[in-house]
């Protein structure tokens, strides 16, 4: 997790202060890689503890498809409440605990405008990866601009591609908006959890997770919890274990996934912006 620290380091060092829409200003730069290999370990931050409980209840919420906020509570994970309680969202809202077209329903969802049947992009590249693994089309968008007004937050880790080599699976994801301290340590382990999952049902090997940050900021709040864990010494990375029996994306429960040999420093606690 080098790399995440020293982006941090950058960006307090480098970036620029500027105001957004949630009126706590953040320090900023525009475009930042970073590369993951998976072989090397799972990629969970270790300087400060990761909640990979919500992480792969996300991750498990999204590839339900839905917009309904009462199932991913149902799995003890309440990382979108602030959002369904939004007073810019509330009004919006179909009905309560509605979230709109968010992330899973554009992965899963998509509405095409020349049929009623809306496409399913996930299960569409697992089977591409499948028949065709060299395609270069490889790709799941959450961008939808017709609908960007019907979501309680716009996608912020908006698009991802696939690659295969060497009957490896490596995965890009291209990310416009990126928190980087509460938000960033929790998106490279759900996309390095997604790679991982999407690996095994199409019988590859997990490679690179690519995270290619956009608009790459720490809020102000942020500053006095940013130093604190830049002082802290990295830790070796956990292994994943997922359920080799499953086969089928739909098919993975929570206690299919887990962290072995976690080691990490405390929580830090921040305030998230909204």
């Amino acid at each position: 997790m080098q790399q995440y620290l020293q982006a941090l380091k950058y960006i307090m060092e480098r970036g620029v202060s500027k105001p957004n829409r949630t009126g706590i200003d953040s320090r900023a730069v525009f475009g930042l890689p970073m590369r993951f290999n998976l072989k090397d370990g799972f990629p969970a931050v270790t300087t400060k503890k990761l909640a990979f409980k919500s992480v792969k209840a996300e991750l498990l919420w999204f590839l339900m498809g839905t917009s309904d906020i009462k199932k991913l509570q149902e799995m003890n994970c309440h990382i979108w409440d602030a959002n369904a309680n939004a007073d810019y969202w509330k009004p919006k809202a179909r009905f309560e605990g509605d979230l709109g077209r968010i992330y899973g329903v554009q992965w899963r969802r998509w509405k095409s405008p020349y049929s009623e049947k809306p496409i399913d992009q996930i299960a569409e590249v697992i089977e591409k990866i499948k028949k065709d693994p060299y395609n270069r089309r490889l790709i799941v968008s959450a961008w939808n601009p017709a609908e960007l007004d019907k979501m309680a937050l716009p996608p912020c880790h908006l698009l991802f591609h696939f690659f295969v080599a060497d009957r490896k699976l490596s995965l890009l994801m291209y990310q416009r908006s990126c928190d980087m301290f509460l938000g960033v340590p929790f998106n490279i382990a759900s996309y390095s959890l997604l790679l991982s999952m999407i690996s095994q049902v199409t019988d590859l090997t997990p490679g690179e997770f690519i995270h290619v940050l956009g608009d790459a900021h720490i809020y102000h709040n942020h500053f006095e919890q940013v130093k604190k864990q830049l002082k802290r010494k990295p830790l070796p990375l956990p292994k994943l274990w997922l359920n080799k029996e499953i086969k089928n994306i739909d098919d993975f429960k929570l206690e299919d996934i887990k962290l072995i040999d976690y080691k990490h420093h405390g929580v830090i606690r921040a305030k998230m912006a909204v």
